[in-house]
């Protein structure tokens, strides 16, 4: 991921610590194997391109979040429909790479965004859906670990299908 220039003293930890994650996110992402990407990551579960373009999404909803909650002060928004927005974007037809590619443009986009968030901003009041009112700090932290959790998801072994008694794919 290509570095952004911010003016000294702009970015808070949490911004830096913000970057530093979703590059580390971004070099585990290269990293997995291109021949599972239509390969669901448990039994009945979405393939790991849909869980790719889950991911798109939701960097999509937090930009929304975060830049509404920085500039207007609070934040009252809705859900996020993962299963309509998934099926939306057809993101089971688009090819890894284009997958991957995406979830990098979102991400520098987003790490801007979190770099320009003043340190008093953090604190600002976010609702989301019918969720209880959390901070914009709590949001932005919560978005890493929805990276990390996914991310176990991408790099799952395949499973082996039985499909007869002595047959296993």
């Amino acid at each position: 991921m290509a570095a952004l220039t911010v003016k000294e003293g702009m970015t808070t930890q949490l911004a830096q610590h913000f970057r530093a994650e979703l590059e580390a996110i971004h070099a585990e992402l290269l990293a997995l194997p291109p021949e599972l990407a239509d390969t669901a990551w448990r039994e009945g579960g979405w393939t790991r391109k849909e869980i790719a373009g889950h991911l798109l999404d939701s960097a999509t909803n937090n930009r929304q979040r975060f830049v509404r909650a920085t500039t207007d002060g609070s934040l009252s928004g809705p859900d996020y429909a993962q299963e309509a927005w998934v099926a939306a974007h057809g993101y089971a037809n688009q090819s890894w790479a284009t997958l991957l590619h995406w979830w990098e443009v979102e991400h520098e986009i987003l790490i801007s965004v979190v770099d320009r968030i003043p340190e008093e901003r953090l604190d600002t009041s976010c609702k989301v859906g019918g969720g209880a009112p959390v901070t914009l700090r709590f949001l932005i932290e919560d978005y890493l670990r929805h990276q990390r959790w996914h991310l176990k998801q991408l790099a799952a072994p395949a499973r082996a299908t039985q499909v007869s008694d002595n047959i296993i794919l």
